[in-house]
């Protein structure tokens, strides 16, 4: 079930993607042909972005996740990217983390602005478990697999800004990073 924060959240990116629908103009579907028969070398169906964010306080929170996509027809994309986080909590000593890896994703554009979404990540996450004599700290690669879709609210040329909603369908609520299965994300591809 959703925490209460989880829902305002939820809430306030859905009207924030029905106010940026309001105001998005129509882009054009990218043609694939130039020409009749010629098609669109790979550096022009290219695409880079990803998510950044920064969160400093008694919870100091770093993210980095790049990444690259490749448009293989004018409504089907494929991609790659890789994650960085980093955790510090100034109230206990000794207590930051970092988590890396990364991750194989599909797009699909169902219309204009519409997508579905579906990801492989694995992250390699510290976790801690009991021993006969204490506690012990060890690294693990944790899976997740993500099935969803978002919202594409585009600007310039090739640019715009993505809204997705992914569940994860392999959430392991003692492993992940993640602190439910539902994950939100807004990024940018250029």
């Amino acid at each position: 079930m959703l925490s209460l924060m989880s829902k305002r959240i939820v809430f306030l990116l859905f009207f924030m993607v029905l106010f940026l629908g309001t105001i998005s103009i129509g882009f054009a579907q990218r043609d694939f042909y130039k020409e009749e028969g010629e098609k669109v070398p790979l550096s022009e169906r290219l695409y880079f972005g990803g998510n950044f964010g920064l969160q400093f306080g008694r919870v100091t929170y770093i993210e980095a996740s790049p990444l690259t996509g490749v448009m293989i027809t004018d409504r089907y994309s494929v991609g790659l990217g890789i994650t960085y986080q980093y955790l510090n909590y100034k109230d206990f000593p000794n207590a930051s983390s970092s988590v890396y890896g990364g991750r194989v994703f599909n797009r699909y554009n169902i219309l204009t602005n519409f997508f579905a979404h579906a990801e492989f990540e694995s992250l390699n996450v510290e976790l801690i478990r009991e021993t006969g004599t204490g506690y012990e700290e060890f690294r693990e690669w944790v899976p997740g697999l993500f099935l969803g879709g978002g919202y594409f609210v585009p600007f310039g040329k090739r640019g715009g800004i993505n809204l997705t909603v992914l569940y994860n369908v392999l959430y392991d609520n003692l492993k992940s990073p993640y602190n439910e299965p539902y994950v939100i994300r807004a990024g940018f591809v250029l």
